[in-house]
């Protein structure tokens, strides 16, 4: 099992995006600290209304994490999740390669179809095209890593005889797909590289467009079918599950508790957890990490 950390997203409109702390420092410490992994989300043009009801801001995921590449050497970098619909996914290929050369092959493209209807209006995408835009970018982003010409219309652009570098370091970057869809789990079955299903409470699935889990069972249930579905590909597939039920202050509180979860979590066939930071000040973020790692990171 591994662990991943989540930076601190900024809820509301008050406040700093760093305020959990400069994303050097916070990358530093949680690869000294033993973390395996460190993502952002993205949410590029979110509407006020939804800030007011406790949504949040967050830094572009692809500069955030070439900037904590520059300070780490080990630890995977994960978009948790960029939203592949919201952009001409040449670009998104050319960001995902970048960070995974100059990383040295530690990139992780964690991908969505979005939610938020009004942050589709806002960036001028059709939110009803979120899918055929979607399945397009699984398409033509492998292509674009190939180093090779290559050519492929799309609905909103055409690449003719394209030949984009650099080649990223892996072959190909491993993609995660994010939902509890049927037809994602379908995707990741047979186009991706892992499946990040979402748990939490019902407000959340509808929130977020995306059918609920029902507990551990549901999760290693569907985790079961994915591999059935993969075939000869499922050995080689992550499950990467968020897990929220702890104290941000003391991480190690109810330590034999939370280490049975994540045993839960690992028969189920998860094989990382990624932790949402819920610090608000770096000093507080530090010992969050490090507290947390030296409980379970080792175990």
């Amino acid at each position: 099992m591994k662990f991943l950390y989540q930076y601190p997203d900024m809820h509301g409109i008050d406040g700093d995006l760093l305020d959990a702390g400069p994303v050097a420092d916070v990358a530093r410490v949680a690869e000294e600290a033993g973390w395996s992994g460190l993502s952002f989300t993205e949410h590029p043009a979110p509407g006020r209304k939804w800030l007011e009801a406790g949504g949040h801001q967050t830094l572009d995921p692809f500069v955030a994490l070439a900037h904590a590449a520059a300070v780490t050497e080990r630890i995977k970098l994960l978009t948790y999740l960029a939203v592949l619909p919201y952009r001409n996914p040449l670009v998104t290929a050319k960001a995902a390669a970048t960070v995974d050369k100059l990383s040295g092959g530690r990139m992780i493209l964690g991908v969505g179809t979005g939610y938020q209807k009004s942050e589709f209006h806002a960036l001028g995408v059709d939110f009803d095209e979120r899918n055929t835009l979607f399945d397009e970018a699984l398409d033509v982003m492998p292509m674009h890593w190939s180093g090779e010409p290559f050519s492929y219309e799309g609905s909103h652009f055409a690449a003719r005889d394209v030949i984009a570098r650099p080649r990223p370091v892996q072959e190909p970057i491993p993609i995660w797909i994010g939902g509890n869809a049927k037809v994602t789990r379908r995707r990741v079955a047979e186009r991706a590289q892992g499946w990040m299903p979402l748990t939490g409470p019902p407000l959340m699935a509808s929130t977020v467009r995306t059918p609920m889990l029902d507990g551990v069972v549901d999760l290693a249930e569907k985790i079961a079918e994915v591999k059935e579905l993969a075939g000869d590909r499922a050995a080689d597939l992550d499950f990467a599950v968020a897990y929220v039920d702890l104290d941000p202050t003391a991480p190690a509180t109810d330590a034999t508790k939370h280490a049975g979860a994540f045993a839960e979590l690992e028969a189920a066939g998860a094989t990382w957890i990624i932790v949402p930071g819920a610090t608000s000040a770096p000093p507080d973020t530090y010992r969050f990490l490090e507290s947390f790692a030296s409980e379970y990171c080792g175990s």
